[in-house]
């Protein structure tokens, strides 16, 4: 997994946020065995409860399975990897919007910079 985290961002919904978007993407496919929480600790530079606490939510979530002894897959509900990945979109994108509006910017000028940016 080549991502830094953003250590001013608590590591673990960053991490969660990483995975949704690979398996809703399609990058991580259904049944595909993800590499052990160790490993991607090590991979991502954090500590090995964050990497499970990432993946146990990820569980819950219905985008992981965890096989006992065998390790953690992607599960095969590939529309609530669809769904998140959507909720995910739409909420960064409320973040954006509701920043550039506190910084004074008009609907207008954001969506111009947007367009621009874009190009």
């Amino acid at each position: 997994m080549t991502w830094k985290p953003d250590k001013s961002r608590p590591i673990c919904p960053q991490l969660v946020e990483q995975l949704c978007v690979r398996i809703g993407s399609g990058s991580l496919q259904p049944g595909q065995r993800l590499k052990s929480v160790r490993e991607t600790a090590l991979e991502v530079g954090v500590n090995p409860n964050t990497v499970q606490k990432a993946f146990e939510q990820l569980e819950a979530k219905g985008l992981l399975i965890s096989l006992r002894g065998s390790g953690w897959y992607v599960s095969e509900n590939t529309e609530a990897a669809r769904e998140e990945m959507e909720h995910l979109l739409h909420e960064k994108a409320r973040l954006f919007f509701e920043d550039m509006r506190s910084l004074g910017f008009t609907d207008t000028q954001i969506k111009d910079f947007v367009k621009e940016w874009n190009e």
